[in-house]
C-alpha cells in the first residue's frame, strides 16, 4: 500500500466523527469561543432574533434526484450510489456527474417568486449553496468555468444566470437575510482532486495528496479557496453569514486552509459579518450547526439545526414533504432550547419550488402571522420545556410564553391545560382567541381551562402569553 493511501486511511478515521454519510456532528459548547469584536456580537444577537432560514440546495445534480456530491467520493460510494444504475462504472458515473453542468438550464427560476414565498412563510434569512463538494458554483466567478455562468451551461445567456446575484438581491428587497453555504473542499478542480497522485482515480472526501508533501499544490488550492470568498464577499452586497461546510478541510485534519486569514480579511468591510465554520470550533464558529438532528437540551451556545423538508437536502423526485404541523413543533422546540431552525428545501431542475414544498411552507406562514410573537425574538425561559409545554421569554417586554402542542393530528384536544410555571405574573392572554383566559394557581404552577377553539387555521397548539 503507498504512503499517500496511508495517509489518507488515517485522514479519514480521524474526520470519521466529523462527518458520517454526508452527515455533519456539531462542536460541543466546551470548544466555542466567543467573540471579542463588538459589531459580531451584536450580530450574533440579530442572529438569535431570526429564529428561521430557507436552506437552500440546488445545482445540475438536481436533475439526477440523488445525493448531492456524495456519489462522487469512492471513498463513500457504498452508501451514496445505492440510487444509481450500476451497470455503469464508477468512473463512467463520475463522468456523467460532472457533466450534468451541459444540460442544467432552469429556465423557470424565477428568483421574485422564491423571496415573496419565503417572506410569507416567515422565514428570515436565507441560507443558500453557492458551492458544494462538487466544485459546481452558482455564480459567475472567474476562477472556474464549472459554473452556471460557464461556457458549457445552457443557462448562462439566461437574464438570471448569475444565480446568487438574483438570488440575494430579490431576498434582500423581502427584508431577509443572506447566508452563504460554501464547501472547503472541491471535488472538481485539480489543485484538490488530481489523479497525477497515487491514488489515482480512487478518491475520497479529502484532498487527493498529503499538503505537507506537496506544498505548492495545496497553497494553490488556498489561493483558489481565498479568491472565490473574496468574489462572494465583494461582489455580492452584504453577507450576514458566512456558512462554512466540509469540516475534514482544517488544519487539525492535515488541510490547513487558513480560513482565518481570509475571514479576518473579508471582516474588514463586511463588518457584522458573522462565520460558521462548522464542526471546528473555535473563534470562527460563531454559532454550531447540529445536522438532521435537534439537542435534547438546551445549548449555552449561539446554534442552528439544520433540517430537511423532504427526504434529503437534495431534490429528490415525487418526495415527500413534512407537513406545517410538523415543522411548527419542531420550530418551537427548537427555539425553546434557544436555537434556530434552517430547513432545507430543494428546487427542481427546471428552476420551481416543488408544489408539495410550497404547500408547506404557505401553512407555516399562517401559523407564524398568527403566533409569531412567541418565536421570533425571544430567549431561552426555564424551565425550558417540561409537562408537554415549551417556554420562550421576550425579558424586555416582561413576557413569557407558554406552547403547548400537538405533534400528532389525531390527539384528543384538551380541555385544560397545567403550566409548570411558579413565578409571578398579572396576567394571561391566550393568544389562540387573544383573550384573558381564567386560571388557577398553585405551587407547582398554573392550571388553565380551555375554551371552544374557534380558529381559522389548524390547532397545532395552544399558545399563552404570560404577563409579568
Amino acid at each position: 500500500m503507498s504512503e499517500d493511501l496511508k495517509i489518507g486511511e488515517i485522514k479519514e478515521q480521524e474526520e470519521k466523527e466529523v462527518v458520517e454519510q454526508g452527515v455533519h456532528n456539531y462542536s460541543q459548547e466546551e470548544s466555542y469561543v466567543w467573540p471579542t469584536d463588538e459589531k459580531v456580537l451584536k450580530k450574533l444577537e440579530w442572529f438569535k432574533d431570526q429564529k428561521l432560514a430557507l436552506m437552500i440546495h440546488w445545482g445540475p445534480s438536481s436533475q439526477l434526484g440523488i445525493v448531492t456530491s456524495w456519489a462522487l467520493s469512492d471513498e463513500d460510494a457504498n452508501w451514496s450510489r445505492h440510487q444509481i444504475d450500476w451497470n455503469v462504472t464508477g468512473e463512467e458515473f463520475k463522468k456523467q456527474y460532472f457533466d450534468l453542468n451541459k444540460s442544467f438550464n432552469p429556465i423557470r427560476f424565477e428568483p421574485e417568486k422564491w423571496a415573496k414565498i419565503a417572506k410569507e412563510a416567515g422565514f428570515k434569512y436565507l441560507l443558500f449553496t453557492t458551492k458544494h463538494h462538487d466544485g459546481f458554483c452558482m455564480w459567475d466567478t472567474k476562477y472556474t468555468d464549472y459554473k452556471i455562468t460557464g461556457k458549457d451551461c445552457p443557462f448562462k445567456n439566461h437574464k438570471y444566470a448569475d444565480i446568487c446575484a438574483h438570488l440575494f438581491e430579490t431576498f434582500r428587497r423581502q427584508g431577509l437575510g443572506i447566508a452563504t453555504y460554501f464547501s472547503k473542499a472541491d471535488w472538481n478542480v485539480d489543485s484538490y482532486w488530481s489523479e497525477k497522485y497515487p491514488r489515482g482515480k480512487y478518491q475520497w472526501r479529502g484532498a487527493s495528496y498529503d499538503p505537507l508533501e506537496e506544498p505548492e499544490e495545496w497553497e494553490k488550492f488556498v489561493q483558489f479557496t481565498h479568491n472565490q470568498i473574496r468574489e462572494l464577499t465583494t461582489n455580492y452586497g452584504q453577507i450576514d453569514i458566512m456558512w462554512l461546510d466540509a469540516g475534514w478541510v482544517d488544519k487539525k485534519y492535515g488541510e490547513d486552509i487558513r480560513i482565518g486569514e481570509i475571514i479576518d480579511e473579508v471582516r474588514k468591510y463586511q463588518k457584522v459579518m458573522l462565520c460558521a465554520d462548522r464542526t471546528i470550533g473555535g473563534k470562527y464558529e460563531n454559532f454550531v450547526t447540529p445536522e438532521q438532528c435537534v439537542p435534547d437540551r438546551p445549548l449555552n451556545v449561539p446554534w442552528e439545526s439544520c433540517l430537511t423538508m423532504g427526504i434529503d437536502f437534495a431534490y429528490m423526485y415525487e418526495d415527500i414533504y413534512k407537513t406545517p404541523r410538523e415543522v411548527i413543533c419542531t420550530l418551537i422546540d427548537i427555539v425553546a432550547k434557544g436555537g434556530n431552525l434552517a430547513i432545507n428545501v430543494s428546487p427542481q431542475p427546471d428552476g420551481r419550488l416543488p408544489e408539495g414544498a410550497i404547500k408547506t411552507m404557505k401553512g407555516m406562514g399562517d401559523w407564524l402571522n398568527k403566533f409569531g410573537e412567541c418565536i421570533y425574538g425571544t430567549r431561552v425561559c426555564a424551565p425550558y420545556k417540561k409537562d408537554g409545554v415549551a417556554f420562550t421569554q421576550k425579558e424586555k417586554e416582561n413576557k413569557v410564553y407558554a406552547i403547548y402542542t400537538y405533534p400528532d393530528e389525531n390527539e384528543p384536544l384538551k380541555e385544560e391545560i397545567f403550566i409548570p410555571y411558579t413565578e409571578s405574573f398579572k396576567n394571561i392572554v391566550y393568544l389562540n382567541s387573544d383573550k384573558d383566559i381564567t386560571y388557577a394557581k398553585s405551587e407547582k404552577g398554573i392550571t388553565v381551562k380551555l375554551p371552544k377553539e374557534e380558529m381559522d387555521i389548524p390547532l397545532i397548539a395552544h399558545v399563552f402569553c404570560i404577563n409579568k
